[in-house]
């Protein structure tokens, strides 16, 4: 075995034993909504006794979920607005999406190729072939539209001709529309207190907002294309 193959075995193993921890730590039962949400009043006191510690652990949490495509990101982008609020949520959600779903996206060209590959053939080619012909545009219009699952654009993109300094600015500003809607939505859904403030006005707006989103994005593109 080379010294380039063993790091690339070294590197799946560890990818391999992260998720495996994260099953076998229960840690789903963590990221269901129901169970963030019963902890969000102490997650709420803990975050105004140390922001800075909470606002960073969260962060790095959300790195990780992103980069090892780990069930949970959407509970993770509500739950971090019901603790920290809309600013301090999107700031945070936003880099952490992005920073994860390039390291997810190197992991899959670096390190995951051979197995991407095989596994995604034919939206790898249209990705490929997306980016041949629009470039940036074509990644900037996937992620403004939320039509093809996120950890399938990171790991199909890994393997196209992109940069991965293009890959990232490009995810920062078409996620942040999209991010800024959930965002909104957790921020109504951490307010939550019984059964009538369901149809409190917040959040139906959030629940309109999240509904029509991929319609108005969509819309959008078509338009400023034209």
């Amino acid at each position: 075995m080379t010294g380039h193959t063993g790091k690339k075995f070294g590197a799946v193993a560890l990818v391999a034993a992260a998720i495996g921890l994260f099953f076998w730590l229960d840690g789903p039962k963590y990221l269901d909504l129901q169970t963030l949400k019963s902890s969000r009043d102490g997650l709420q006191a803990l975050y105004e006794q140390k922001p800075v510690l909470m606002l960073g652990g969260f962060f790095l949490i959300y790195v990780a979920a992103a980069a090892l495509n780990l069930p949970g990101a959407v509970v993770l982008t509500l739950a971090g607005s019901a603790v920290f609020g809309f600013w301090a949520g999107l700031l945070v959600v936003s880099f952490a999406s992005s920073m994860g779903a390039t390291l997810a996206c190197a992991l899959s060209r670096y390190v995951l190729r051979d197995m991407i590959r095989q596994r995604f053939t034919i939206a790898i080619a249209k990705m490929d072939t997306g980016v041949a012909h629009e470039g940036a545009w074509y990644l900037f219009s996937l992620r403004l539209v939320p039509v093809i699952p996120f950890f399938l654009i990171n790991l199909a993109m890994g393997l196209t001709s992109m940069p991965l300094r293009t890959f990232y600015w490009v995810s920062q500003a078409g996620m942040l529309p999209g991010t800024a809607v959930y965002v909104n939505a957790g921020t109504e859904l951490g307010r939550i207190e019984s059964l009538r403030d369901i149809l409190s006005p917040g959040l139906l707006v959030a629940f309109v907002l999240l509904a029509a989103f991929p319609v108005v994005a969509k819309w959008a593109i078509k338009r400023f294309r034209r």
